[in-house]
């Protein structure tokens, strides 16, 4: 190996290894629990949602929660067994309280699910590669969790020219990548290799601090000849920071808010590299990790290779815990793990260390002392930041000053606090501070999201305002157009383009036909309207307008046939007015009742000009239609005749079209039939001459034939009322069936003769 320059980083401390003990025995398989624990949420970003339900067998391998955003990972079962609960459940966090897991209950028999292993990774574009990875469920195994596959993807357009490779294990007590290295070399490299083959950067660089000697010797001869370099770099911590490791090893330093990728630079995990290569090779899920059970209330500290969700008390007891010696069980190292609140608690993806101490081996702190401005956290914060300055922020909650004296590139090591004289939990409150900070940020958020919605909200209620207005605007114009040509011609345009198209009519047939086309067209208006909502009060105007209209082209007819009519008389004059006059009211009404449904209680300017017009023109008309003479009772008795005949017709229509029973069909044909010989008999009581009535039989249909077609249909109607009952006798229903298969023959057979 050639040399390599290194570079230093600022401050940093040197506290007690405290490695050694656990390194004794090579890394041991804790037995199988009865029951694991599996949190849905063991990495940054959002939890997996569960995929499987209580009572439901799963196998080893299987994947149980599924990622539910990009940064987010599935989880899968660490074992066979039986799922037992999909709720909150004991979570490894500082607040103690539970969250959404998946517990199994193992069956003893550790059956895996199918795999699909890949024996030659390079055959595989980089997508499947990047699938695969994402599918395992692979977090950074170094303590922080984000989702590997996102860490690899994050930067697509940027070209990644090294990648580092994060042996260092800084922190006091941990051992487990030590560990790993040292027994699993070979699958660090191969996992190396899978990541090469991904991001094709420049050069490798793996940093192992010099405190680990066996584990740089194993990777050194697992490297062989390949190109990478291989960095004994000097023991300090925090060292293995991501961003402290990336400037020992290269001299540059990650921008303050930044990522890595942001200059050209990947950092990945020893233990994450592994279960990239199981992955991938060997088609593995991250259902395992290596952890380091360590402190002086263990009699047997060591490393295991555990499953995820195994309860740290079991670990514990493989490790020969003495819980009356136990005073703090922490989860990570002493710098910068926390402590965990029960022995109930599961073992996620990204622990890495179980530190069992006693009382003497990790005394409670002192009470903390004022700040006595010493320096001394200045001198070993390793991003070379002002900790006391933060400190005092922090106590007045001055979160621009904050900001401005960079809190968020703090690393939360310890170390300020660790040289602390006065005791002072510096970390603590800053982070703390930055929880506050990221809380406003959220509901400053929330409110500019809020703001933005009203803003747009009102725009668009205001540009709906501007169209209703400009759409008022053309119709009160239009209205304003149609009264000024209706003031200045009495009589409509299209009756005077009909009077000069036809110049051989007289003025007395010109009258008759107007009055007939107008008729007509109110009539073919009010039909439209009854096919669409058939109501009693349609039908009585609809057959008020049809008689109407008939009455209009009988006159115009008859005024047709004679080639000089006579002057007509006053009074005759007078009753075609009338005629003309009750024409245009029946066409107002309708008219007048549809503007009222469409304007509502509230119309607008323009169709209260409109309903006042045609208010205007009715009470116009209303002296010459109270002029006519009153109708004969004659006259009446074939008006609601034809109203009668109009409604039952109706009737029967509505009925035939809902599908209703024969004997109902026929009782409404046979009050139709009624009401026909009702209005005939009205007809030849008004005086009137009856209309001719004149039915074509296009298809004659002989007396057998009808006969075999109604019995047809009343087998199918009968069939299907017993269809429709629930509580139909079976019987019954077989009768039916063969009487409608009877007259189905029947009627065939009649039909080929």
């Amino acid at each position: 190996m050639t040399t390599f320059k290194l570079w230093d980083i600022p401050g940093g401390i040197h506290p007690p290894a405290n490695k050694r003990q656990s390194t004794v025995l090579p890394i041991q398989y804790p037995p199988l629990p009865g029951r694991l624990i599996v949190p849905l949420e063991q990495h940054v970003g959002a939890p997996a949602d569960p995929l499987v339900q209580v009572g439901e067998r799963v196998l080893k391998g299987q994947r149980i929660g599924a990622a539910t955003s990009f940064i987010s990972a599935p989880v899968h079962a660490p074992t066979s067994g039986t799922v037992s609960l999909v709720g909150p459940a004991p979570y490894p966090h500082v607040s103690g309280l539970p969250a959404p897991a998946i517990v199994i209950d193992s069956d003893g028999r550790d059956e895996w699910c199918p795999l699909e292993p890949c024996a030659d990774f390079r055959a595989l574009p980089p997508a499947e590669l990047l699938a695969r990875i994402r599918a395992a469920g692979i977090a950074g195994l170094g303590g922080a969790g984000f989702p590997c596959e996102v860490k690899l993807s994050a930067r697509p357009a940027d070209k990644i020219h090294t990648l580092v490779i994060n042996g260092a294990e800084c922190e006091p007590y941990i051992s487990a990548d030590d560990m790993l290295m040292r027994e699993r070399a070979d699958q660090l490299v191969g996992g190396i290799e899978i990541l090469t083959h991904l991001l094709e950067p420049e050069r490798v660089l793996i940093g192992i601090e010099d405190d680990k000697p066996e584990a740089i010797a194993a990777v050194r001869a697992a490297l062989g000849e390949r190109p990478w370099q291989l960095c004994a770099i000097p023991t300090k911590y925090p060292s293995g920071g991501e961003k402290q490791l990336i400037q020992i090893l290269t001299g540059c330093e990650v921008p303050s808010g930044g990522l890595p990728a942001d200059i050209g630079i990947l950092c990945q995990n020893v233990g994450t590299v592994v279960a990239v290569y199981r992955a991938i090779v060997h088609g593995e899920p991250l259902i395992t990790r290596i952890v380091t059970l360590t402190g002086a209330a263990l009699e047997r500290p060591m490393n295991v290779e555990a499953r995820i969700g195994t309860p740290v008390g079991e670990l514990l007891a493989f490790a020969g815990l003495h819980p009356e010696r136990l005073h703090r069980l922490i989860l990570g190292g002493p710098m910068m793990g926390f402590t965990l609140p029960s022995l109930e608690v599961p073992l996620i993806k990204t622990g890495n260390c179980l530190l069992a101490a006693t009382a003497e081996e990790l005394p409670p702190p002192p009470p903390a002392l004022p700040c006595i401005r010493c320096g001394e956290c200045a001198e070993v914060c390793p991003v070379s930041l002002l900790p006391q300055q933060l400190h005092f922020f922090a106590l007045g909650q001055e979160h621009e000053q904050l900001r401005a004296h960079h809190l968020f590139d703090c690393i939360e090591c310890g170390a300020c606090a660790y040289v602390c004289p006065s005791h002072i939990p510096l970390v603590q409150y800053y982070r703390a501070a930055k929880a506050e900070i990221r809380e406003l940020e959220q509901k400053q958020l929330k409110a500019e999201h809020a703001r933005l919605r009203f803003e747009q909200r009102q725009e668009r209620l205001r540009r709906e305002e501007q169209r209703r207005e400009a759409e008022r605007k053309a119709r009160l114009e239009r209205a304003e157009r149609a009264r000024a040509q209706a003031s200045a011609s009495p009589a409509a345009e299209p009756l005077a383009r009909v009077q000069a198209q036809k110049p051989s009519l007289s003025e007395e047939q010109k009258r008759l036909k107007i009055a007939a086309s107008l008729a007509q067209v109110a009539l073919k208006k009010a039909e439209k309207q009854l096919a669409l909502h058939a109501t009693p009060e349609l039908e009585a105007q609809v057959a008020e307008l049809r008689a109407a209209a008939e009455e209009a082209q009988r006159a115009f007819e008859a005024a047709q046939s004679t080639e000089a009519p006579p002057a007509p008389a006053p009074a005759q004059a007078g009753e075609e007015e009338r005629k003309k006059a009750k024409i245009r009211a029946a066409l107002l009404r309708v008219q007048l009742k549809k503007l009222e449904e469409a304007a509502g209680a509230t119309p607008s300017a323009e169709q209260q000009t409109e309903l006042q017009a045609m208010h205007d023109e009715l009470a116009s008309l209303q002296p010459l239609l109270e002029s006519a003479p009153p109708p004969s009772e004659g006259l009446n008795a074939l008006k609601r005749a034809k109203i009668e005949l109009a409604s039952r017709r109706a009737e029967l229509k509505k009925a035939e079209q809902a599908g209703a029973p024969a004997e109902e069909l026929e009782r409404l044909r046979a009050a139709l039939a009624a009401a026909e010989q009702a209005l005939h008999a009205a007809e030849d009581a008004s005086g009137k001459p009856a209309p001719q009535l004149v039915r074509v039989d296009k298809h004659p249909v002989d007396a057998t034939t009808r006969a075999l077609k109604t019995e047809l249909a009343f087998a199918r109607a009968e069939l299907r009322k017993l269809e429709r009952d629930p509580q139909a006798d079976a019987a019954a229903l077989d009768a039916a069936r063969a009487r409608l298969t009877e007259a189905q023959r029947r009627l065939e057979e009649h039909q080929r003769e």
